[in-house]
């Protein structure tokens, strides 16, 4: 990590001790060049209000100290849908809902978030599997480690 994602992280520890951004969280700093992406999320909703304050902060700690040079590009926004959740507190937001997920030997799994604990999610998969001559759905609870996890994803349905 370098000085300029530290010294965001700090502004921001400071940001979120504010009444109105105390259930927020950075999830994800991408510095390529003089590009900024930051992603924030809470444990409600992230607006654009929140963003816009967020980047006022920073565009004044970028404007002040150059760091990024005098021309630069600062991307601040929640880390919506389709986004990879990336922390275990995302996954306790998400509880309830359907995932998508790979895991790192390759295996996908489809399945109600069921439970979140510190060091591992419960996923219950649905599958139809063949006994005799009927499909039969079955239930399959597959307790996943976060360090197995390589990709997971909130899967939208209309």
């Amino acid at each position: 990590m370098n000085q300029v994602e530290e010294k965001i992280k700090v502004l921001l520890n400071e940001k979120w001790q504010e009444p109105d951004f105390s259930d927020c969280f950075l999830v994800e700093i991408i510095l390529k060049g003089n590009k900024l992406e930051v992603y924030l999320d809470s444990d409600t909703a992230i607006t654009f209000e929140k963003c816009k304050k967020v980047s006022r902060v920073l565009e004044a700690y970028l404007d002040e100290t150059k760091v990024l040079g005098a021309e630069y590009t600062l991307e601040v926004s929640s880390a919506g849908v389709g986004k990879p959740l990336l922390l275990p507190r995302q996954f306790v937001k998400n509880k309830s809902r359907e995932l998508e997920i790979q895991k790192a030997d390759g295996t996908n799994i489809s399945g109600i978030l069921s439970e979140v604990t510190d060091t591992n999610i419960v996923v219950t998969e649905s599958v139809k599997i063949k006994e005799g001559k009927k499909q039969v759905k079955k239930d399959l609870i597959h307790e996943i480690p976060f360090r197995e996890i390589k990709k997971a994803i909130v899967r939208i349905r209309f």
